[in-house]
Parts: structure tokens; sequence; C-alpha cells
């Protein structure tokens, strides 16, 4: 929380405390521990800005009914010299407590002396975590789940960097396996056929049939002409696939590039092969007795630790199935010294999650800090209709296809108002209206509403100034108090989005402020008002913008000057 909501919860603590040892000397309480208690913001405005259960948790202890204890601690309370205006006994024993216009006018001025650092705190105390997500299979375009685990994943690495944790990102390219094998046999087809007639070649029905593979091989063909066209098989596949995969991760860098997302590292799934950590993973997993040899081969017991059924480590034909690297990515993280791994998945990987959790305990790693957040599908709707199929080429929709169609900045808001695990409906129409309907125009109007302000007034020759408390102090309205409680509550929703990895938080924290901003603006005036009321109000919207914008940046949205 912030410095302001900080202290103001320790003085209300201090104050019941104080309060107990009062009624203890009296001799109305006896003389024992009061046990932790909660403070918290009643759900109800109405009963307060604070409330805290000290009465009903202390019941047991002190052998009286909390309504009793309530009121011999509130007969004791002093909130003089503290940011507590007043308090009131209600319902079963609750005590409710109002802040002062000091405590107002402090948040205000925290928010400002802080500027683009507000919201920061050090609650993740440094510990290193890594993000994965996206990952997508390098052997065709990206689509709509990537998308989303895109805009989320990014965003959760934000948030958790903004709140106190070392983050790493990383994109896992899986280049090497079955796929890469297929994405070879694609290419070698389309290869042949285009130097020899579709008929040379049947192209196989499991095959990628994407207009990407015969867009690669034409490349192919354009640079080498046919001079794999009577070799090894082998040898032609591995030309096809050395030449075709780097553009295709290339243009996936591109892509998310545009989507404002950059990695720490693209981790490859073939140095896993090359550097011996999937021979060392399954090693030590025989070593630690959680393998077997069945039908040629190599099994490792995952019905023992979480699975539902053992899974193939070696094939028979001795190559390493997907889940052993997999083991040995996973192994590999933790040995690079992150205290939290976590991956960002489509829900089809559900079964996945226990089986791997299970794996890093099984080779002696603590498979709870393995955290998967699981992303369900998403619908693209125009006109009320689901969409399937670009404009462009009449063929699925994909990221490039969105980021074409969508700014960047609707795409990850939109991506990211919906918590991960909720199926979502993507509105195009939506997404490109400018018009308070569209939230992700809504928010920013509220920014560049309040650049507005500022470039007006200084035509006028009005200049803000820092303001004293005393001057803060004034912002007593309704709708400041609205717009000032939830600018205190920023640093929160941060480490609450932080600890239950849900960015989608920060998307309602910032539709909820301009908002209130919205609000504030239409019920108070700024300028025409007494010179230091008019500060105050100037100092409560400089406040507001840097609150907008260091959420929005969370977020990777632009907070415009204009619209």
């Amino acid at each position: 929380m912030s410095k302001i909501v900080e202290l103001a919860h320790k003085q209300l603590k201090q104050a019941v405390l104080d309060a107990v040892r009062a009624a203890v000397v009296e001799g109305e309480l006896p003389e024992v521990s009061v046990p932790d208690f909660g403070i918290e913001i009643p759900a109800e405005r109405a009963h307060g800005d604070l409330s805290s259960n000290v009465a009903l948790v202390s019941a047991k202890v002190f052998g009286r009914p909390p309504r009793k204890i309530a009121e011999m601690i509130m007969k004791h309370l002093e909130l003089e010299n503290t940011m507590l205006k007043s308090a009131e006994v209600a319902g079963p024993g609750f005590l409710n407590f109002r802040l002062s216009d000091d405590y107002y006018a402090k948040v205000v001025e925290d928010v400002l002396s802080q500027g683009d650092n507000y919201g920061r705190s050090d609650f993740g105390k440094g510990k290193k975590v890594i993000v994965e997500f996206v990952s997508a299979n390098p052997t065709g375009p990206m689509h709509m789940g990537n998308a989303r685990g895109g805009a989320l994943g990014d965003c959760l690495a934000s948030v958790m960097e903004a709140a106190g944790y070392s983050v790493w990102r990383e994109f896992y390219v899986n280049d090497a396996g079955n796929q890469i094998e297929k994405f070879g046999i694609s290419l070698e087809a389309r290869y042949i056929q285009l130097l020899k007639g579709e008929d040379a070649v049947e192209f196989p029905e499991d095959a990628y049939h994407g207009d990407d593979i015969r867009e690669h091989a034409a490349g192919f063909a354009k640079i080498y002409g046919d001079k794999y066209l009577n070799t090894d098989s082998r040898e032609r596949r591995d030309a096809l696939v050395k030449y075709a995969l780097p553009l295709n991760v290339e243009r996936m860098r591109n892509d998310l590039k545009k989507y404002r997302i950059e990695y720490d590292c693209w981790f490859s799934e073939s140095t896993l092969h090359n550097n011996g950590d999937i021979a060392d993973a399954i090693r030590l997993l025989s070593e630690r007795n959680m393998t077997y040899e069945k039908d040629g081969a190599l099994w490792y017991k995952a019905s023992e630790n979480n699975g539902e059924k053992d899974e193939v480590l070696i094939r028979a034909n001795k190559i390493p199935t997907y889940f052993a690297a997999d083991i040995a990515y996973h192994i590999n993280k933790f040995k690079r010294g992150f205290d939290i791994c976590i991956n960002i998945w489509g829900a089809d990987h559900h079964g996945h999650v226990a089986r791997m959790k299970g794996a890093m305990d099984a080779a002696g790693y603590d498979g709870s800090k393995l955290e998967v957040v699981l992303i369900q599908l998403v619908r693209l709707m125009r006109d009320g209709e689901v969409v399937r199929m670009s404009k462009r080429s009449g063929k699925a929709i994909q990221l490039a296809d969105l980021l074409d169609e969508v700014p960047v900045d609707a795409a990850r808001f939109f991506f990211n108002q919906r918590e991960a695990n909720t199926q979502m409906d993507f509105d195009l129409d939506l997404a490109v209206e400018q018009s308070s309907q569209n939230p992700v125009y809504y928010v920013q109007y509220a920014h560049a509403r309040i650049c507005s302000i500022f470039r007006n007034l200084e035509q006028e020759g009005i200049v803000p100034r820092d303001c004293t408390i005393s001057e803060l102090s004034q912002l007593v309205q309704a709708e400041e108090k609205e717009l000032i409680r939830h600018l205190s509550l920023f640093t929160d929703e941060i480490v609450e989005s932080a600890k239950t990895r849900d960015p989608a938080r920060i998307t309602r924290y910032c539709l909820e402020l301009a908002t209130l901003f919205h609000k504030f603006y239409n019920s108070c005036r700024v300028k025409g008002e007494e010179e230091p009321l008019m500060q105050a109000r100037l100092a409560l919207c400089a406040a507001t913008r840097h609150t907008l914008k260091n959420s929005l940046s969370l977020l990777k949205i632009e907070a415009p000057l204009s619209m």
C-alpha cells in the first residue's frame, strides 16, 4: 500500500491498542494479548472509510460480547494527532472510522511527490520471477490465443515488476521435435511440387497446408533453384527448415514488437538437446527411481506425482518426447535461480499442469513454485456475429491481421479486461470506435482531458504551483474525496494484481479512475474558484493524470496529450 495509506492503518491500529490498554488500566478489560485484527474498507461507504473487526476477534480472550468490547474501546479512543477524524460502533461490534481532510490532502501530495513512480512498491522483495508466455509454434503464424496470451503475459510481467519483483520475460521456441519434422516434410513436398508440378508428389494429409509453406518453398527455390531436388531427403528437409524457421521466428519477433512485447530471451528447445540438458534431466529422474523401461521406451512414473498416467520420456526409436524436453526446460529455469516460474498456457494444456508440477517435485525441485495461468478461448465479433476469417486473406485471423485492423492500444486493453480463465468476446467494431463506449478510448480521453485543462489555463496565464497541506485540505466535496480515495488504492491494486496473477485488475482500476475523474470534472469547477481552491483542484488533476499514465504504462498503452 502507499505510504500514506500504510501510515493511516498504523495510526488506527495503535489508537485501538492504546484504547484497549486504557480499558485494562481502568479494570474494564482483562490484561491479555489482543489477537491480530483486520483493517479493511467497508463495502458500504456510508459506514465509513475504514473498519476494524478488533472487537469480534477479541471476544473469546476478553470473555465479553463483541459489541461491549467495541464500546469500551470507543470510550477510550484518542484520535488526536492521527489522520482519523471520527469513529463509531456498528452492527455486532465493528469499529468504523472516518479519515480526516488532512489524510486526503496527504494522498494527493504523495502522488505528486512520487510522480512516475507512484504505485510502485517493494512487496516482491526482489524475488526472481520468469514469465514465459506466447511460446507459439514457430512453424506457422500466431493466432488469437497467442494475442490474448501475449497481452496478459506482458502485463502480468509489468505489474510484478511494479510490485517489486525482478522479472524476466521469455519466449520458448519449439525448434525441435515432431512439429519441426512435420514442418520439414511440408516444405519438402511444396518445394518438389513447385519444381516438378503438383502431381510429382502427394502432399501429406497431416502436413501444414498454410500459404506460408508455399511462400517459403518459393523463397528457398529462388535462392537455391533445383540444387536440393535430387539430394538425400534428410539433407533437403534440413536445408529447408534451416532457411524457413529463422524467417518464421523473425516474423514472430516483428509481430510481437509491433504488439509492444519484447523478451529478455528467446530460448530455443534445440539448446536442450544440444547441451545435454534433456539427457541430464532423464538421468536425474532415473537416479531418483522415477523411470522404468517398457516396450523399448523409457517411461516417467507420472502416476506417482499428480499425473493421471505414466508418460514416455524416450521413445523406442531413442528420440526424446516433447514432455522430456519440457521437463528439462523447467529444470533449466530453476537452475537459473528463478524463485517463481510462471507459464501462460492455453486452456487445452490443463492436463499438463499437474504432470509438470509433479515432474519438478520428482526431480527434486519445488513444483509449487511453478505456476500456470490458463487462458480460455477468444471469440472475435463483428456486427454481433462471430468472425473466423480475415478480410485480407480469407484465412483464419492471425495476430498480424488483428493488428492491421485494431489499434495496439485497444488490443492490449481489451485482452486484459477479463481474467485469463474466462472466455471472452473481442468486439472488433467497438475496438475501433472513438466514443465513451470504447473502454480504452474512455480512459485515454480522461488523460487527454486533464492535459487540455492545463493547456487552456496556461494560455490564460494560470500556472500550477505547489500547494500546502492546508490548501489541499479544501478538497472536501464528495466527488473529490471519492477520486482521492481511488488514487490511494493504486499501490494496493498493483500488489493484488501481482499476487493473484491477474492484470485485468489494472484495466478495471483504470476504468473506475476515469469514471471518477469525469464525475469530479462535471461537479467541481477548476477555473473560476478562489486561487487556493483552484490550485488544490489543479493538484488533484495532476495527481490523477500521473496515476492514469502510470496505470496505462503497466498495460503498455499510450496516455495521449490530446484527442
